[in-house]
């Protein structure tokens, strides 16, 4: 009962990710349902592709209202990616759940790399806020096969690609992404439910808290500063990964002293980096960037696109 109320309570942060960044729902949900509710890999991995997909759908709405959605971009990279998907989650059956996770801990590596890095710039000269069709078709199928196969709904990869390649303000892009997102996670699902029994009682509860916390993420888009929270949460990621890598290590690995020092010290660089850089932001730093850095790209108001001084 205690694993079961921390899990649903914890499931609330998923749906503030998604609700506040459009992404980072699975990056957090597959070791939620592994490692404190205890479900196998594989079944942890479908079961977070419902939960996403159904919070996605739902975190989608005040973005929609507000008008951070660009519906034809975000169909399109959807319909692609659910193909993506659907692959992924058929290929996932033959491939072994402890290889899985490990590719899992990887993707969520490579995520706080990313978070923490930031975002580059747009273009200065004027671009299009539709994405090319065959480079958004193969994007997308490529992010849906990483959906389907590892449980990663792949908003962190979506967010980029619509922000840099589209040109769209990054509160659109997230508002885009949970349209992408739920598409894909729903087409991944599909693709387990032939191979993987799902625990509906607990996913509809995990669901319900994430939805709750969606909406209360999607209200606060835009109004707390993305490039602290952002990278403050491609931190814990970092953390979580390594922690997720580490236990599919080898069992006389996992004891041995050199490998939990190795560990140790990972995790303990990754606490003190992110403790300085959320100190120097709180203590002094100046200016709005999203990327939290020079030429990185600037937080816009709710559906404003950043025009060259002097224009109109």
């Amino acid at each position: 009962m205690t694993a079961l109320v921390l899990t649903v309570a914890l499931a609330g942060v998923i749906g503030l990710s998604l609700g506040l960044l459009g992404g980072g729902g699975s990056i957090l949900a597959v070791p939620l349902l592994v490692y404190v509710a205890g479900l196998p890999a594989k079944e942890a991995i479908a079961t977070s592709l419902f939960v996403v997909g159904v919070t996605s759908a739902v975190a989608v709405l005040p973005h929609a209202r507000a008008g951070r959605v660009r519906w034809r971009t975000g169909l399109v990279f959807g319909l692609a990616g659910m193909a993506g998907a659907y692959g992924g989650g058929r290929l996932a059956a033959y491939v072994p759940g402890g290889i899985l996770l490990a590719a899992f801990a990887v993707m969520m590596l490579a995520t706080a790399a990313a978070m923490i890095r930031g975002r580059r710039a747009p273009r200065a000269e004027p671009v299009p806020h539709e994405l090319p069709v065959p480079r958004i078709v193969a994007d997308g199928v490529a992010v849906g096969l990483v959906t389907g196969l590892v449980g990663a709904g792949g908003g962190f990869l979506v967010v980029p690609a619509l922000a840099l390649l589209g040109g769209l303000p990054m509160p659109v892009a997230v508002g885009t992404s949970l349209v992408v997102i739920a598409m894909k996670s729903f087409a991944g699902f599909a693709g387990y439910l032939s191979t993987v029994h799902v625990q509906w009682g607990l996913a509809a509860a995990v669901t319900a808290a994430a939805v709750l916390g969606s909406l209360a993420g999607g209200r606060l888009a835009g109004r707390v500063p993305e490039a602290v929270l952002r990278k403050a949460f491609g931190w814990f990621v970092l953390v979580m990964g390594v922690l997720v890598l580490a236990q599919q290590l080898p069992a006389h690995l996992r004891t041995n002293p050199a490998v939990l020092a190795a560990t140790g010290t990972a995790l303990a660089a990754a606490a003190v980096c992110g403790g300085g850089y959320l100190y120097r932001r709180r203590a002094g730093a100046g200016g709005t960037e999203v990327g939290g850095g020079p030429g990185l790209l600037p937080a816009h108001p709710a559906g404003q696109v950043s025009r060259p001084a002097g224009t109109r």
